[in-house]
């Protein structure tokens, strides 16, 4: 709905106290005067700088003009007949610190309903006192929408440039769904002065310092895609299959998102930034750590304006890694973090449920045990994918690619690396370059996590097999112990005893 629309409605209905979550004040009032000028209702405005300004009245007595207080007490003498009068408030919530402010507006909200005088506040931020919450109705400003957008970047281009073709006219847009109406002019006519034409990599350089100001998220460009990773075909297929299919027409049909779960060094984290390359998206980074606030309520506002954000640079990939670690406290008591977990868990909970934004979530797990039952339970994520140890095969291809990319020779021999992971061949292959020695020989230097962790790794694997779905072969994860894993049993034979 149009801001003008629901703007409309609450006049209409009499709301004289509305909040209007902005970052865009003149298109805001744009619409809002645009309405005023149709429905012939008397308007006003104020900020600290321009003072009051009445539409239709040339000379208007102010005491003071940029005194706020002077504001609120001047729209008495414009409520006079059954006309609505409108005063709009920008910026207004720096001035809400003052007892006589906030005792002023609260009565004149309350009058407001006898003589039809209605107080909007603009911001871009909601703080509203206590004395004044009940008061208020809260309004957001909506973002331009595709067809919007499109004509900004029409109107753009008809003066300085071209508009690009139909398929880069859509990743363009697709870039700059989130910006506001000024942040996108500013992109397409960046784009226009360096290459003449629109150009969806410019959008998404001003996007980056949107999270550059936040400070709650990181871009990560890579130029690895799918071929830089052994193995994984069947969790390669399945997530960039489903993202192909991103439902733009029904929301319904969007994907959420995949869980991974696996043993320290399988891929993980390198599988979640080489899907942003392979599909076109870009990757952001959620460092719970940055969330973490030294004031109370502080990290839940971190963490519902980090997922905001998320929301407005659609269509991209979330990426949390080692999720459990930041969420291991809400099965507790809340005594140790103040429940400051069991909260976030609730923010991440509902925003998962209920986004309708084109971001696919990918999360990592190390340690299920610590993993919240709820946030793994079904439509949460598309599906929970384990990564196991690499094959034979798989291990082959890591090899000649570490092998190449640190420019050893090919013919050497190979340690024994029955139970290494693809970080344990990486690391092989690096310390080999780095003291010049024999692959073999640096081998000697690595000991693998299924060895030095075989007891967590072994029960990890165990928990999975049958339970999440496999991430090198289609289907259900099935964990075969070999006669070399700890844990096997020999089986012995239960002949009938001769006595």
């Amino acid at each position: 709905m149009k801001l003008s629309d629901r703007f409309e409605e609450l006049v209409r209905a009499c709301f004289t106290g509305i909040w209007i979550e902005s970052h865009e004040h003149d298109d805001a009032l744009r619409e809002i005067s645009s309405l005023c000028h149709e429905r012939q209702w008397r308007l006003a405005t104020w900020d600290i700088d321009q003072g009051l300004h009445v539409r239709g009245v040339s000379t208007f007595d102010n005491d003071a003009a940029s005194d706020p207080l002077s504001a609120i007490r001047a729209m008495k003498s414009l409520g006079a007949d059954e006309t609505a009068s409108i005063i709009v408030l920008t910026n207004f919530h720096r001035f809400l610190g003052s007892a006589e402010v906030v005792q002023s507006l609260s009565r004149q909200i309350v009058d407001g309903k006898a003589n039809r005088t209605i107080f909007v506040i603009l911001a871009p931020v909601v703080q509203i006192p206590t004395e004044l919450e009940k008061l208020f109705i809260v309004v957001d400003h909506p973002l331009p929408s595709r067809e919007q957008l499109l004509e900004i970047a029409e109107g753009v281009a008809t003066e300085e440039g071209e508009l690009p073709d139909a398929d880069q006219l859509d990743a363009v847009l697709d870039a700059a769904m989130g910006l506001t109406r000024l942040e996108a002019e500013n992109a397409f006519g960046l784009s226009l002065v360096r290459s003449s034409v629109i150009h969806h990599e410019s959008v998404w350089e001003l996007k980056a310092s949107m999270l550059k100001k936040s400070g709650l998220l990181q871009l990560y460009k890579s130029n690895d895609d799918f071929t830089s990773l052994g193995g994984l075909e069947s969790l390669k297929a399945f997530c960039k299959r489903s993202l192909l299919q991103h439902g733009r027409d029904n929301p319904l049909k969007r994907p959420r998102g995949v869980l991974l779960l696996g043993v320290p060094g399988t891929g993980k984290s390198a599988f979640a930034k080489a899907l942003g390359k392979e599909t076109g998206r870009p990757t952001l980074i959620l460092d719970v750590g940055a969330l973490m606030g030294s004031l109370v309520g502080q990290t839940e506002q971190n963490v519902r304006r980090a997922l905001q954000i998320a929301d407005a640079m659609e269509p991209c990939i979330l990426f949390i890694d080692e999720i459990e670690k930041a969420l291991s406290g809400s099965a507790g008591s809340g005594q140790n973090d103040s429940g400051v977990s069991s909260r976030m868990l609730g923010t991440l909970l509902s925003w998962m449920n209920d986004h309708t934004s084109n971001v696919y979530l990918i999360a990592t797990c190390n340690d299920i045990t610590r993993m919240p039952p709820e946030l793994s339970r079904a439509e949460r994520f598309d599906g929970i994918v384990f990564l196991d140890l690499p094959q034979r095969e798989q291990k082959d291809r890591i090899w000649n690619q570490y092998i190449g990319l640190f420019q050893l020779d090919a013919a050497q021999k190979r340690p024994e690396d029955e139970k290494w992971t693809g970080a344990e061949i990486r690391a092989c292959c690096r310390l080999a370059a780095l003291l010049d020695i024999p692959i073999s020989q640096a081998g000697q230097n690595v000991v693998p996590v299924a060895v030095t962790a075989s007891e967590s790794v072994d029960r990890l694997r165990q928990w999975a097999s049958g339970r999440c779905l496999s991430a090198s072969q289609p289907g259900i994860y099935h964990h075969q112990l070999r006669s070399g894993d700890k844990g096997s049993r020999r089986k012995i034979p239960r002949d009938p005893s001769v006595n």
